[in-house]
């Protein structure tokens, strides 16, 4: 008769799923903080996860064969888990002296590796044993010889995940530093394993009354030692800036529901960072001159502003406190709309900064709003003379969202018949270097494809013009100097005679040149940038003679949402500046084809079609393990893909995914927990070859079909909209994931007939699969090919094991 009663271990389970969903989410910040806030990491960070999660298991798998009363286990790994999650937190922020880099210098992606490997796996291990021990003892509870306790486990692991990445974005990531929410996490796994010896006598004697005291000694010192996690968190802050910005000395950090500011001082310099990547710099309130920051402010805000004759509405997406605000207002606007992204920034900078930018951020004439400048503009229903988007170079996917041509397409909408558009990004003397050319090149071809009207002007800083028609843009100084003139407009860090400088003709001539030819042979992003000619034509000319050319090469050098190439191009540009490894990896990168993938498919069905035809026919026949074990496989990975995808996609969109990430990994873990009750609720032959290959059918028709529907995400018109719609597919995937969970590992107990090993294969294998599709999709698909062939790499894969399975399958019930 089966047992109904709750169980004594629920807590724990629930626990192990909570604990690892908070952990996974501020070890990824922490390990972004590390990496300077680039998103290129994401998918390593969650590999080397997964990676160590499904060594775990294994290891689980093991001692749960070995030992019938596994509950004492569960308490050896509750007592050493919490003091490993402070350990790892900790070291996460030391981690960067044990590499030679120079400051400020992108960590290679070998070292992203290494650094994510090391530092998760005690806590990764830990993790995974948690899950076949925990499965076993709802076998036992149960009485049941089958895996239906792995997929109770399953189940409860999912709802212990919506919890986490709920409760994490709404109330830990507001009010608690890392340390805190890790030890609150490990306290409650310590008190569920507790409850379970408490809660049943047989459960309640594995444990052992040595080992309910030291739980409890360790619970003690915990709650003792709690009011001094403030003062760790601070040193580890302190560690951490000591090597990465050596000589800088950290004035504060300061939570954010974006990513931690942190304020660095350097002499009279004050830098602003968010999760380790630097935002802007500016002079401090004592300091009497302006500094390379603030003069690149002034030439952006003044290029900018006079290149329109009369400007009254203005809109500024960030720049305002280093000082760009400032110098706009030197001009009889009538108004302008500042967008700030993050209010703890703001305020961050009123501690710190000089009394004139204070004072432009109080202007009567300012609108300050703190949101989303791409949402805002996407959403806005008034229009601007000029529009200036003031944010750092797009060395991470979010801030690429502001150098797509579907953001060009956005501000052109806003922006009145005679209006412009002006954006800046680094450059070099000349454009040397391969990053740096392909990068510039690329925003220069983006552009043109929504204004019609665009002019690069600069040197080591680029200011890109933009005009619709009938806007023609100026390259004359003595106009430009004219306009400066007549406004009065007085700067400290600008003068009239800059234009000259700036719009010298042999150099401008030069940069159009360049910038309006690279990119426009298929190698063209393998190859150094064309030279320009002794005397260029024109800049005038060069526009009108460019139809004539050959046509830009659109999937290298048009960065968009769903092909953020520039992104990708920004790291290769900081690896060249450095001298990093990183730049000879990323480069290599580059010449990965997309028709590689066809090999390793082929390999894998002409493998299947060998063993069908000299296998026996027999339940455990070598096909069927392969064909089951690539289902599981290639279901952890497409749905990892589709996650990197749907991620990045919804960050395009959004904006930053800081704040909603575990609302997102909740909604989720809904789908699969919901999947995984389905499966075992209403499908009885769960060991059916022939229902396990309909479902990786639907997962591959689904992976199509988000394929078709992504790039309709940017014509939806407000952030309520983009979330249901993102929130929708979300869903669906973790459903489709949970359905295959219970029938694969059911499969796989009907071929060795051993549950727990059953339970901890699949579990193993579809950590794998996950593993390997989270780096792939976000190292080199995503960036390169970009996120609808994320989707298309997870069609494939599906694809490929329904058709593994279809060979496989036996015409006799299974």
């Amino acid at each position: 008769m089966a047992i109904t009663r709750t169980p004594a271990h629920l807590g724990s389970v629930l626990m192990m799923g909570l604990v690892s969903q908070i952990a996974q989410v501020v070890m990824l910040r922490e390990l972004l903080m590390l990496f300077h806030g680039n998103e290129l990491s994401i998918g390593i960070i969650l590999a080397a996860w997964m990676a160590w999660v499904g060594m775990g298991s294994a290891i689980g798998a093991w001692l749960a064969g070995r030992h019938e009363r596994v509950l004492g286990v569960m308490a050896i790994n509750a007592g050493l888990l919490l003091p490993v999650l402070i350990v790892s937190v900790l070291a996460t922020r030391g981690l960067r002296g044990w590499f030679d880099v120079v400051p400020g210098a992108y960590l290679s992606l070998t070292d992203i590796m290494l650094s994510s490997v090391l530092v998760l796996a005690p806590v990764c291990l830990l993790v995974g044993m948690q899950f076949v021990l925990l499965a076993k003892l709802w076998r036992q509870h149960d009485q049941s010889e089958t895996t239906s306790g792995a997929g109770k486990t399953y189940i409860g692991e999912a709802v212990g995940n919506i919890a986490g990445g709920v409760v994490f974005s709404l109330v830990l990531v507001h009010w608690l530093n890392a340390f805190q929410i890790v030890v609150m996490v490990g306290a409650l796994v310590i008190l569920a394993v507790l409850w379970a010896a408490r809660s049943s006598t047989e459960f309640g004697d594995q444990v052992g009354r040595f080992g309910k005291r030291a739980l409890l000694a360790l619970l003690l010192v915990t709650g003792v030692g709690f009011v001094w996690l403030g003062p760790l968190d601070e040193f580890g802050h302190r560690l951490q800036w000591s090597q990465l910005a050596p000589g800088h000395e950290l004035i504060e950090v300061r939570q954010s529901k974006h990513g931690n500011i942190s304020v660095a001082r350097i002499d009279d310099q004050l830098s602003f960072y968010r999760s380790g990547h630097l935002m802007f710099a500016a002079a401090g309130p004592e300091t009497l001159h302006r500094h390379m920051e603030e003069q690149d402010a002034a030439v952006f805000a003044h290029f900018g502003l006079t290149q329109h004759p009369d400007p009254r509405r203005v809109l500024l997406i960030g720049g305002g406190l280093r000082g760009t605000l400032g110098e706009i207002l030197q001009h009889p606007v009538e108004r302008v709309d500042y967008v700030e992204l993050d209010e703890v920034l703001t305020r961050a900078a009123r501690d710190h900064l000089s009394p004139a930018t204070l004072a432009a951020l109080d202007s009567p004439r300012v609108n300050l709003i703190h949101g989303d400048g791409r949402l805002f503009v996407k959403s806005a229903r008034q229009s601007w003379d000029v529009i200036l988007v003031d944010v750092p170079d797009p060395a991470t996917a979010v801030l690429n969202r502001y150098y797509t041509r579907e953001f060009f397409a956005e501000a052109r909408e806003r922006l009145e018949p005679d209006g412009l558009l002006a954006i800046g990004a680094v450059s070099t003397p000349g454009l040397r270097g391969q990053g740096v050319a392909n990068r510039n090149a690329t925003l220069m071809h983006s552009l043109e494809r929504e204004f019609d009207h665009v002019l690069p002007v600069g040197d080591r800083m680029l200011v890109y013009l933009a005009g619709k028609a009938g806007r023609a843009l100026s390259t004359d100084p003595l106009e430009l100097q004219q306009r400066f003139q007549q406004r009065d407009v007085h700067s400290d860090a600008f003068r009239a005679a800059q234009f000259h400088l700036l719009l010298e003709p042999g150099q401008l001539q030069r940069i159009n040149w360049v910038l309006r030819h690279h990119g426009r042979s298929p190698a063209a992003h393998l190859e150094p940038p064309p030279s320009a000619p002794l005397r260029p034509p024109p800049v005038d000319e060069q526009r009108r003679i460019q139809a004539d050319w050959p046509a830009v090469n659109e999937a290298r050098f048009i960065n968009s949402d769903f092909r953020p190439i520039a992104y990708f191009y920004s790291l290769l540009l900081w690896g060249d500046l450095t001298r990093s490894e990183q730049a000879e990896q990323l480069a290599g990168l580059m010449r990965v084809e997309p028709h590689w993938i066809a090999w390793p498919v082929v390999g894998v069905l002409l493998l299947m079609v060998v063993l069908r035809l000299f296998s026996r026919q027999a339940l455990a026949a070598p096909e069927r393990r392969l064909a089951v074990g690539l289902a599981v496989f290639s279901t952890g990975m497409a749905t990892m893909a589709m996650q990197i995808a749907l991620l990045f996609a919804f960050q395009s969109q959004y904006g930053f995914v800081y704040e909603m990430i575990g609302l997102i990994v909740a909604l989720f873990m809904a789908g699969l927990a919901t999947g995984t009750a389905i499966a075992q609720r209403w499908i009885t032959d769960r060991a059916n070859l022939t229902i396990l290959a309909r479902v990786q059918g639907l997962i591959t028709l689904f992976a199509l079909s988000i394929a078709l529907l992504l790039p309709l995400s940017s014509q939806m018109p407000g952030g309520a909209s983009i979330f249901v719609f993102f929130a929708c597919l979300t869903f669906v995937s973790g459903l489709l994931n949970g359905v295959d969970f219970p029938l694969a590992t059911e499969a796989f107990r009907a071929i060795n007939q051993r549950a727990e090993r059953s339970a901890g294969l699949v579990y193993g294998i579809e950590l794998a699969g996950a593993c390997m599709g989270a780096a792939l999709a976000s190292a080199l698909v995503a960036p390169i090919m970009g996120i609808v062939a994320c989707c298309v790499l997870a069609a494939m894969a599906n694809g490929t094991a329904w058709a593994a399975l279809m060979i496989a399958r036996r015409s006799h019930a299974t």
